[in-house]
């Protein structure tokens, strides 16, 4: 063979070798690790239903030690954990030794102290459990029963970020106001024949307590996180921006009655609404204004009835609302440019939206973290992992909504979910790999979905 023709013939050969490695082998790889995500998945349905046992086999730390070392910066809980019934056990039945307001917050909680010195976050029962809140989906109080539900579904997802859930009864008069304090105790009532608490919050209100039946109130528990791991708060990056500016003019309570009618569009959170305001125009007050305002509007509104000292409170748009390169901007920022995190947040929008939590403004991670560690799904891009892709194509056709239930089965407070509910959250998981389908046949699988498994540093 002439030395032209061995040329060619290693050049072929070496475009054909390139062509098996980039194309074939990936593909295999692609494949093995679409197996592995498959064995994960029946490995969770076999696995998920959890029976409250009341002990621990094979070991003599209790409860609260086995929880607290199963946290590490990318986990809560393992992916296989048979001390988890024990454990939800022990926060549905353990004795109460105190009790006290709940930590800083927007919603009615209570901070418990179990047997053995662990704390749980208490929220009482709202609603019964085919209530449908009407309205935004931010309206409305927190359900108990929602709480215990997300916890399952971060179980059944495979995220496994959310602190352990579960329901329970308690009895006000007999296990809480005997070890409340003062703080807590203050905010006790009796409303007919049932007792009520409104504890301490933003929005906590001795005109709408939580009432138990009779004495006997039914909510969740959530395992307080060690304290050898502190939490960070960030501000999500898809969260709308706030501002606020003084306005030193003249402006009767009247006026900007008439300014909330001459906006009804202005959107969001009741634009035009006055508070802590007196009523003959003196003191001071905060006016929220949506972001169609323009200032000219509040001139329009002065008046010589009173002078005061108005607050304005501007709700703008999220940037990823109106700026198309937002996404790109937010890839270069830390902690969003290496690491996990950014796919974090896209697996935490995907859970917000089957759950229907529309406020998360905010997340937690562990403290200097410098990006490594989860977002952690307290109280909930362009690009999706391959993992979450897969495990939702699982969970389709009614798979999901017969997980739930399974995993919620031997819940003290079963049924957790109505069947309608259970049947919305079936149809947001629709929605979410109709969005998705819809991103990846414009852009391309490559570009959409993010194999997690590699290095992330190319997002």
């Amino acid at each position: 063979m002439k030395l032209k023709q061995r040329v060619v013939l290693l050049a072929i050969l070496l475009v054909i070798f390139i062509f098996t490695k980039v194309f074939l082998i990936d593909n295999l790889d692609s494949s093995a690790a679409n197996r592995e995500d498959q064995r994960a998945f029946h490995r969770m349905i076999a696995g998920l239903r959890v029976e409250l046992a009341s002990k621990l086999d094979h070991t003599l730390q209790s409860p609260w030690e086995i929880a607290a070392q199963w946290v590490v910066p990318r986990e809560v809980y393992p992916d296989e954990a048979p001390e988890l019934g024990a454990i939800m056990h022990a926060m549905a039945t353990k004795k109460i030794i105190k009790a006290d307001v709940g930590y800083k917050g927007t919603q009615l909680k209570a901070l418990l102290i179990l047997e053995g010195g662990q704390k749980v976050v208490f929220k009482p029962k709202r609603y019964n459990r085919d209530y449908v809140v009407e309205g935004e989906p931010y309206a409305g109080y927190d359900r108990h029963n929602a709480e215990v539900a997300a916890f399952h579904l971060d179980r059944i997802l495979g995220f496994r970020r959310a602190p352990l859930v579960v329901g329970r009864f308690v009895n006000l008069r007999t296990e809480i106001k005997p070890v409340a304090t003062e703080q807590l105790l203050s905010t006790f009532l009796t409303v007919g024949n049932n007792t009520c608490f409104y504890g301490k919050c933003y929005y906590c209100r001795e005109t709408e307590p939580a009432c138990a039946d009779g004495d006997t109130m039914e909510g969740s528990v959530t395992l307080w996180l060690p304290d050898v791991w502190p939490l960070q708060k960030h501000r999500h990056p898809g969260a709308g921006l706030t501002e606020r500016a003084n306005w030193p003019g003249k402006c009767s309570c009247e006026s900007l009655r008439v300014l909330s009618c001459a906006w009804p569009s202005a959107a969001h959170m009741q634009p035009g609404v006055l508070s802590k305001t007196k009523e003959n125009g003196g003191g001071s007050g905060a006016i929220l204004l949506g972001r169609d305002f323009t200032f000219s509007v509040l001139r329009q509104c002065r008046d010589n009835v009173g002078s005061q000292s108005i607050t304005l409170v501007l709700l703008l748009a999220s940037r990823w609302e109106y700026d198309e390169s937002y996404c790109d901007a937010v890839k270069k920022t830390s902690p969003y440019d290496s690491g996990p995190r950014l796919l974090d947040i896209i697996d935490t929008a995907v859970f917000d939206y089957l759950i229907g939590n529309a406020d998360r403004h905010h997340y937690e991670s562990f403290q200097d973290d410098e990006g490594a560690s989860m977002l952690i799904l307290l109280d909930n891009a362009k690009s999706i992992r391959v993992s979450t892709w897969n495990r939702l194509n699982y969970l389709k056709n009614g798979v999901l909504k017969s997980a739930l239930k399974s995993a919620m089965a031997h819940d003290p407070i079963s049924p957790v979910l109505s069947d309608p509910h259970l049947d919305a959250v079936d149809q947001r998981l629709l929605s979410v790999l109709a969005t998705v389908k819809q991103c990846t046949d414009q852009f391309g699988m490559d570009t959409v979905l993010v194999e997690d498994r590699m290095p992330l540093s190319h997002l």
